[in-house]
């Protein structure tokens, strides 16, 4: 099934949606407004992209190449960085969710997750941390070759959980991690929300597996929904909390204290779960009975992000938990922090992008629209600062250099 599904990947997903530009062409993109992603705008310019980097940024009209995007009916901005996806959920053919579980089918779970790469890089989404999987790596190395369109991926490659066993336990198997090539260790201090988000991992074990990260040079993301599991987590100087949608701001202030990021979900989560609460129901440990606990948190997740907006120093990051249902709606979260959790749209763009890009320890290449850095690139239908709905409108797509999307305006433009 594993070769197969692999000449199956070769044969259908290696072209992206249009031709990509060739490596050596260098490409204009002509704009009349660009969000460069850490918080200034930029009018009339033209982004010159040599080799999958962007060469200059020059006034409009200035720049030369062989190809040019006239993106000028649009806003431009950084390709979105979602901290937290689950690339490889999806539903098997009989509508039901694949059990998480199960990995016999490897080709079958690469394919699906090639499809969900694909539908996440057209929403505008051209970087991704996936965490929790260990199926995650064939699919991370097709697309690093650039053999199948997809979003760059990074991943954990599994996840410390508090039945992973003792300190000494956990430590190896975050080496083991590592050595498989992740990128970052994922831990569950706490249960689902499903299961009542119980704090279940001791404070040994959460320094076990932060520490150990932090030897290696990774960063660790601690899911967890209680204060007890955020002071743990500060104490043992994890990077970043997952979630926290039980959390009061003294919680949250401690979060800023450390220094640590902040991803919460507020909508596409919560909405996702409603609409397919039947494909999950009775796959693992989905119930019914669970999603009801977890529709009764959305109320608490909304008060803990409106709250972290409050908190001085604290560093909220785009996160939406995509799985099964969610991949390629990615954007739809970034509309809800604008109009439900009341976040101000250009820190909404700043959080998607340099913000996430600096949460993921790669603000040097990626996450802004600046000399030098890796030309992942989008394009709006319209100003998401004067309408956030437009977050949700992409309609050019730029990867490393290379154009997968290119759509004209529909709503009149950026004006």
């Amino acid at each position: 099934m594993k070769v197969i599904a692999v000449s199956l990947l070769s044969m259908v997903l290696a072209a992206p949606a249009i031709p990509s530009a060739a490596s050596a062409e260098t490409i204009i993109l002509r704009a009349s407004r660009i969000l460069d992603g850490r918080g200034t705008v930029l009018e009339d310019r033209e982004i010159v992209v040599r080799e999958g980097l962007i060469g200059d940024i020059v006034p409009r009209g200035a720049g030369s190449g062989e190809r040019v995007y006239d993106l000028t009916a649009m806003a431009v901005l950084p390709g979105y960085i979602d901290t937290h996806v689950h690339i490889s959920r999806h539903f098997d053919p009989d509508g039901k969710l694949h059990a998480p579980e199960d990995r016999e089918e490897l080709g079958h779970i690469t394919l699906h997750g090639a499809e969900n790469a694909y539908r996440t890089l057209m929403s505008g989404v051209t970087t991704v941390q996936s965490l929790g999987s260990e199926e995650d790596a064939e699919l991370k190395a097709w697309i690093a070759r650039g053999e199948i369109p997809g979003p760059r991926l990074l991943s954990s490659l599994g996840a410390v959980r508090a039945g992973t066993g003792s300190p000494e336990e956990i430590r190896a198997y975050v080496r083991d991690r590592a050595a498989a090539g992740a990128d970052v260790v994922k831990i569950f201090a706490s249960k689902s929300i499903r299961l009542g988000g119980v704090t279940d991992m001791s404070a040994e074990q959460l320094e076990a597996a932060c520490g150990e990260a932090r030897r290696l040079g990774l960063r660790s993301v601690v899911h967890t929904h209680r204060a007890d599991g955020v002071r743990l987590a500060a104490a043992a100087g994890c990077t970043q909390i997952e979630h926290g949608w039980m959390l009061e701001p003294d919680a949250l202030r401690e979060i800023a204290a450390s220094g640590m990021y902040f991803g919460n979900q507020i909508d596409l989560l919560f909405r996702n779960y409603a609409e397919n609460a039947s494909r999950y129901d009775g796959i693992s440990d989905y119930t019914l009975e669970g999603f009801a606990n977890l529709q009764g948190a959305r109320p608490g997740a909304l008060k803990a992000f409106q709250e972290a907006l409050r908190i001085p120093g604290l560093k909220l990051v785009y996160s939406t938990d995509a799985v099964a249902g969610g991949h390629g709606r990615n954007a739809q979260e970034l509309v809800a922090y604008a109009t439900l959790g009341g976040q101000d749209p250009m820190d909404v763009v700043v959080s998607a992008t340099s913000r996430a890009a600096e949460s993921l320890g790669l603000a040097d290449r990626i996450g802004a629209i600046s000399k030098g850095m890796e030309a992942d690139i989008i394009a709006l239908d319209g100003d998401p600062l004067a309408d956030p709905a437009a977050l949700d409108r992409v309609a050019f797509v730029m990867r490393a250099g290379r154009v997968f999307k290119n759509e004209p305006a529909r709503t009149g433009g950026n004006r």
